[in-house]
This record gives structure tokens, sequence and C-alpha cells, in this order.
């Protein structure tokens, strides 16, 4: 019902910038929290920014001041701007929205971008 394209990621030096985007399609009315989640290889998936439908966000503590999450409610899309790369920012980084009632975790995913970061 809900279909998630993620696109921007790739290569980058440790300090550099990258901009992921995410396009939601489908019945995206269910959709309230959208996020994105990363996960490296041998570690568990986590969080690393999500936004309400009203602009709210959140942020893993390990990104703060250095990510920016982003939505536009008209185009269906949430971007993620990540300034200041560090090479434990590489992995594989997942499209996540959910509705209003679903556990974090649940929802809809898209096929994830890598990012790598190394010099």
């Amino acid at each position: 019902q809900v279909q998630l394209v993620e696109s921007g990621g790739g290569l980058v030096q440790p300090g550099g910038s990258l901009r992921l985007s995410c396009a939601a399609s489908g019945s995206i009315f269910s959709i309230y929290y959208m996020g994105w989640y990363r996960q490296a290889p041998g570690k568990q998936r986590e969080m690393v920014a999500d936004i309400t439908r009203g602009g709210v966000t959140k942020y893993a503590d390990s990104v703060k001041g250095r990510f920016t999450i982003s939505r536009d409610n008209a185009k269906n899309m949430v971007d993620l701007q990540m300034n200041s790369l560090k090479p434990e920012d590489t992995a594989v980084y997942y499209c996540n929205g959910r509705g209003a009632f679903q556990a974090v975790g649940s929802g809809f995913w898209g096929q994830g971008t890598q990012v790598t970061v190394s010099s």
C-alpha cells in the first residue's frame, strides 16, 4: 500500500556531506511518522532521525548537530542532510514510515541506500 524509495547514498570522505531523499507513494495518508534508520555490519539497526507530520523531530545522540531531517508533506518526501560525516556513520540507511498508532520499528521500509565514509 505504501512504497518508499531512497536515493542519495554513496561514498564520501570524512568531514564531507551527503543528502539522502525518500519519496513515498501509495496510501500515504496513513503515514504520520517518517524517519531514517541505519544498520552497519554486525550491529543492530538504529534510529537516526524521525519527524512527525507536524515537523517535530528526534535525533540519535550520535548525529545531533550533524544531521538534519526535513519533510515536505505536499511532495510526500523526507530528506536527511548529513554533514561532518564520520567513518562510523558508514551503514545502509533505510527510510521508514508508520502510522500514528504503529509501534517504533514497524510500518513501511525502503530498500536501503549505502553510505560509506572513508578516506
